[in-house]
């Protein structure tokens, strides 16, 4: 399983508080690629479901398991899971679900898990079930 978690620091925003973002949905080293001028990507690529701790405790603590389950089996394509996140509730240690980058106006936490079938599956339990 491959779990990659990415988020964009745009030059209007404030670099500190996109990592307090990311760093509110995964543990993990967060590398920091620049872009261009004030423009970076902010990356955590991972193999162990459990860097995912701080996101399934968020679901647990707003008790929005059905509707994430639901969500993340409907983007579960070709052997990827792709989940957006509004960066901004994020930040706010909240769980916003988004359905295209679009929908989050200073672009959202894209968290992307790679894997067979069967792993996908345990990391939707994860996330989403009381276990």
């Amino acid at each position: 399983m491959l779990i990659r978690v990415e988020a964009e620091s745009r030059p209007t925003e404030d670099l500190a508080r996109v990592r307090t973002a990311l760093e509110n949905v995964v543990q993990g080293e967060v590398v920091v690629e620049r872009l261009g001028e004030e423009h970076y990507l902010l990356v955590v690529e991972t193999t162990d479901l459990k860097t995912l701790q701080p996101l399934r405790e968020a679901i647990k603590k707003q008790q929005v398991e059905p509707a994430v389950e639901a969500y993340l089996r409907r983007r579960t394509r070709g052997g990827e899971i792709e989940i957006l996140l509004h960066k901004q509730a994020a930040y706010a240690g909240k769980i916003s679900l988004a359905d295209t980058p679009n929908e989050s106006p200073l672009g959202p936490i894209k968290i992307t898990i790679q894997g067979t079938e069967q792993e996908l599956e345990q990391a939707i339990k994860y996330l989403t079930s009381n276990q």
